[in-house]
């Protein structure tokens, strides 16, 4: 969960017009530096990123999702040639 710092940035972000990226940094940072000190939950950069976007997103920040050819890259494709138990 973030901390009560963070949503406070990220709405003092909003209240200023700044952009959705600018108030979703703030959880990104957040996440960064926990990565940084060995907690929370994380175990790379790109991972702590994602978690900082996603409770971006559950405390209402409009971040845009990621790009479909980003999304399909990321997962593993689907095996059609299955050998089936009989």
């Amino acid at each position: 969960m973030p901390q009560q710092k963070t949503r406070s940035r990220a709405r003092a972000d909003k209240r200023a017009g700044k952009s959705a990226s600018t108030q979703a940094g703030e959880y990104v940072k957040e996440k960064i530096h926990k990565l940084k000190r060995g907690q929370g939950n994380a175990k790379s950069r790109k991972q702590a990123i994602a978690i900082g976007l996603s409770e971006a997103r559950r405390d209402g920040v409009k971040v845009k999702p990621e790009p479909r050819s980003k999304r399909q890259a990321t997962r593993p494709k689907s095996r059609s040639t299955k050998s089936k138990k009989r």
